[in-house]
């Protein structure tokens, strides 16, 4: 069993460094399954898929300015990837949150979920800021087989990820 530790100096919030707390894991790692909460309540297992390309994103806060923009751009470029592309915004919103986001913002392509009860994605991927308690911004592309392709832990928080990379990286996996 992989031991839960800290990371500092791997994410800032406007210069300021933070700590990271969880499992780290690494490209060609299996994705460690995670469970958190959908929009209606109900209990949202990463396991249910597999079997499918998906690219997990987190935020922070979908109710801030660069996770506003960010989900945005995932629900636009999630039309045109195919339905074996998914993609998966975690954050420490709670549910009710997330839907009304995702209602004023017209986001039906992207699956919101909330990791606030057990900090379970958070721990399992590493991201879990000590200092706040919400999650680093960050993208995992997993492949069909369950395992990660391809890891993006932004350096800021104000900053927006590389998303030609991933959309290039989960593109090719559908190939």
């Amino acid at each position: 069993m992989k031991t839960t530790h800290e990371r500092k100096g791997i994410v800032t919030m406007m210069g300021t460094p933070l700590t990271l707390i969880g499992h780290e894991v690494n490209v060609g790692d299996p994705a460690p399954d995670f469970v958190a909460i959908d929009n209606n309540l109900a209990p949202f297992t990463f396991s249910s898929l597999l079997d499918n390309i998906v690219i997990i994103s987190s935020v922070p806060s979908l109710d801030t300015p660069v996770c506003n923009l960010e989900t945005q751009r995932f629900n636009e470029e999630a039309i045109k990837l195919g339905s074996d592309i998914h993609i998966l915004t975690v954050s420490m919103d709670l549910p009710f949150a997330q839907k009304r986001w995702c209602g004023d913002h017209g986001v039906t392509s992207v699956k919101t979920v909330s990791d606030h009860r057990d900090a379970s994605f958070g721990l399992s991927y590493g991201v879990l800021i000590k200092e706040t308690r919400l999650l680093a911004r960050a993208v995992f592309v997993v492949d069909k087989r369950g395992d990660i392709k391809h890891i993006e832990i932004v350096d800021d928080l104000s900053h927006e990820p590389k998303y030609e990379v991933v959309l290039e990286t989960a593109r090719r996996l559908g190939r």
